[in-house]
């Protein structure tokens, strides 16, 4: 819950200040001179380009949210079985055990949606973001039943 609050907060964030450097965007281009509508345009293509990317963000956020709660339901989700050092961090050791078996896992069912989803989780478990998205992104893909572009 405290994710959701944290997003949402941030997105409303991102939002008020889209608004904010769209209107001095628009404030520029009515001055009409060549110089303050060239920058008038180059400021508007910002907001543009950040609501792009938060509303990309939040269709993936709740496509992998559709699909844990798919997978909750089948009661598929991995269980948390990695060790944690006295300060709460995840053993280094235990992720990477836990992310083998799901990698072979993966590897024995690679058009399996829920391997995927199961090899994110592993993935960002072991702080590997990257390979996260990329992996969740494959297994929504796959659920969606499309090939993802770059097989």
């Amino acid at each position: 819950m405290r994710a959701k609050i944290t997003y949402f907060v941030t997105a409303a964030v991102l939002v008020f200040y889209f608004v904010l450097v769209g209107s001095r965007g628009v404030m520029l281009i009515q001055s009409g001179t060549v110089l303050t509508v060239t920058f008038g345009v180059a400021v508007l293509i910002l907001p543009v380009i950040g609501l792009w990317f938060l509303w990309k963000n939040t269709q993936f956020v709740r496509k992998a949210n559709l699909l844990a709660a798919e997978l909750d339901a089948e009661g598929g989700l991995p269980v948390d079985e990695l060790k944690r050092t006295p300060g709460g961090r995840i053993d280094r050791d235990s992720a990477d055990e836990v992310f083998s078996r799901r990698k072979a896992e993966t590897e024995a069912a690679p058009d399996d949606w829920r391997s995927w989803f199961r090899l994110a989780v592993a993935y960002h478990d072991a702080r590997d973001t990257p390979r996260a998205r990329k992996a969740m992104q494959r297994a929504i893909a796959l659920h969606e039943g499309k090939t993802p572009s770059w097989v």
